[in-house]
């Protein structure tokens, strides 16, 4: 016994304490295959997410159409990062596609007001006819 009046616990006779007495406990096996469930479903969770999320926010619709804006950015000679965002938020003027991509008129590449104008008439027309 221990200062408290209360027995110490001793696990060689089964002396742990009703909590963990009466506790349902688990093999690490049984664990593992609970574990493995649950990360299935998140996963799954997750990846259905993400797939709303791009679909909702996706500009192109038709798998063509998507090749062609690709297609159409990489003429440019632009970064990927610059594709991806001008792909993904099309700005309708020349001023919107600047303060999204400041980039696309540095970087020493010929990039003048009616070049990047050009750019998104193209991207307009791909849109419009997909």
């Amino acid at each position: 016994m221990s200062a408290a009046g209360e027995e110490e616990e001793n696990a060689a006779d089964l002396k742990i304490g009703d909590e963990f007495l009466k506790a349902k406990c688990l093999m690490n096996c049984e664990v593992s295959l609970i574990l493995e469930r649950k990360y299935d479903q998140l996963q799954q969770i997750v990846f259905e997410k993400s797939l709303q999320y791009v679909k909702r926010f996706s500009r192109y619709k038709n798998p063509d159409a998507v090749r062609q804006v690709r297609e159409l950015l990489s003429g440019y000679q632009l970064a990927e990062f610059e594709l991806c965002v001008l792909g993904n938020l099309c700005p309708e003027t020349v001023e919107e596609a600047i303060a999204m991509v400041p980039s696309i008129k540095s970087r020493g590449r010929v990039h003048d007001d009616e070049a990047i104008e050009k750019m998104l008439n193209d991207m307009s027309l791909i849109k419009k006819f997909e």
